[in-house]
């Protein structure tokens, strides 16, 4: 049989008692696209699409499918939509292809049947994510456990440490999160004094600047604006580089070898990052003060030297220790959280994506948690 005759194609037939329609050939993938190039077959396919929508909805239609040399999902969809995801009353079809429609047609039943009211759904909802935090939390308690074995064996032996991954985090955490904090950190310092000027200019307040900018960035803005960076940059490549180590199964061999997850990969990304980011937050602190210096010279025209020299009086010292603090239990917390996540990860590329998002999610929330405690805790201290 010639391959152009295996084309599909529509017959239609009228009589007195309505029209007939009977298609021929292969309505497959390879009868939609034989013989012919990519635009050949996509018009081919829209000429048969227009002529079973013309008759699709017809009531007086008589449908036989039984010519046809075979069917597979891709034509029997256009069919299907063609009737209007429903089986037409006049139709004649082999028992080989009815299991398609039939598919079809369970299919449509499910999508307009009404789902049940189930009056236990939010509890059953609720339940499941205590369950699930109840879950996490265990996983989280379970890895402080582990980094505290690891630092004690770290401090007995400080010369069999692994240095080399102390100091590789601390580059990819600390040195290259330079450029990212040093932006942010002057445009909020910007954007900070110049709203703050604008209100205080109204009141002749404007030597006050230097203390509202001081206290707000040395104690509150700078180590929350770094762990915020350092979550959203540093965090997530750790729990993806940990994801990555579990879907390509390096952690499996580590396990062979007997080389320990904690000791080699957990404890250096925690001891790094709690090293980095109260370096980052001094550095962010002193960009986000000089942009505000910038712009409280050009709104109020006050000179940088009285800036500097004012700073010291205004501001106390005990909150810059403060923020140093923050800055070393926000980068631990971080780095904990991060490779809780990258550690659940399952073998598979969605799991990885899921536990990235969720890592970077959680860290930022316990960021904001852990600095509501400062602000109590501290809150008759340095003001």
């Amino acid at each position: 049989m010639p391959v152009d005759s295996l084309a599909p194609q529509l017959a239609i037939s009228r009589s007195a008692d309505g029209i007939t329609l009977t298609p021929r050939g292969l309505w497959n993938v390879q009868g939609l696209a034989q013989g012919r190039g990519g635009k050949a077959a996509r018009v081919q396919v829209l000429g048969l699409n227009q002529a079973l929508a013309e008759h699709g909805k017809n009531p007086r239609a008589h449908w036989d499918l039984t010519q046809a040399e075979a069917f597979d999902h891709v034509g029997a969809l256009m069919f299907w939509r063609a009737w209007g995801n429903a089986r037409p009353p006049q139709l004649l079809i082999d028992e080989g292809h009815e299991a398609l429609f039939a598919n079809f047609s369970k299919e449509a039943a499910l999508a307009e049947a009404p789902k049940p009211f189930d009056p236990l759904a939010l509890f059953v909802f609720i339940g499941n994510e205590l369950f699930l935090f109840a879950d996490h939390l265990l996983g989280f308690v379970r890895l402080l456990g582990q980094l505290a074995i690891d630092l004690t064996r770290f401090a007995r032996a400080p010369q069999a440490g692994p240095w080399r991954e102390i100091s590789a985090n601390l580059f990819r955490s600390g040195a290259q999160a330079l450029g990212i904090t040093a932006i942010v950190g002057f445009l909020i310092g910007i954007v900070l004094s110049y709203l703050s000027a604008r209100q205080l200019k109204q009141f002749g307040a404007d030597v006050f600047i230097v203390d509202l900018l001081g206290l707000a960035i040395i104690r509150e803005l700078g180590p929350v604006l770094a762990a915020i960076l350092v979550a959203g940059r540093s965090g997530s490549a750790m729990t993806a580089s940990l994801g990555v180590m579990r879907v390509t199964e390096e952690l499996d061999a580590l396990t062979v070898m007997g080389i320990p997850h904690g000791f080699r990969l957990l404890m250096p990304k925690v001891v790094a990052l709690a090293i980095a980011l109260p370096l980052l937050v001094l550095w962010t602190d002193a960009v986000s003060l000089l942009g505000g210096m910038v712009a409280a010279k050009l709104q109020l025209d006050l000179s940088m030297s009285y800036f500097f020299n004012a700073l010291p009086a205004a501001v106390k010292v005990v909150n810059l220790y403060i923020g140093i603090g923050k800055g070393v239990v926000f980068g631990a917390l971080i780095a904990l959280v991060a490779c809780h996540f990258g550690l659940r990860i399952e073998p598979n590329t969605e799991s990885l994506g899921q536990g990235t998002t969720s890592s970077v999610v959680a860290s930022i929330t316990v960021v904001i948690l852990a600095d509501a405690v400062f602000a109590i805790a501290f809150s008759n201290v340095g003001i």
